[in-house]
């Protein structure tokens, strides 16, 4: 089993980031039963959706949190623990 671990939570949304996954880099959301995969660097929706509400929340934070985010793609990558980003407030 491939593990997925949470990187950041807020707003009942929760951010994951798989190890050794395809390219390009992304996050999964996931919220109420909805996902989706957001691309890092372009900031928008690959697959999936989410409420109108919770995407906005979920791009703002990407955006915000690119920098970070790629690191724990590199991480992910590289089969090293994945670090915790601070939620959106």
């Amino acid at each position: 089993m491939v593990t997925m671990p949470e990187i950041s939570l807020f707003f009942g949304i929760r951010i994951t980031m798989y190890y050794d996954d395809h390219n390009p880099p992304h996050i999964h959301a996931a919220y109420a039963g909805h996902r989706a995969l957001v691309d890092i660097q372009r900031c928008c929706v690959m697959r999936g959706s989410l409420p109108n509400r919770q995407l906005k929340f979920v791009l703002a934070w990407t955006e915000l949190h690119r920098d970070e985010l790629m690191q724990n793609w590199e991480l992910a990558a590289s089969d090293k623990p994945l670090l915790p980003i601070a939620p959106l407030m």
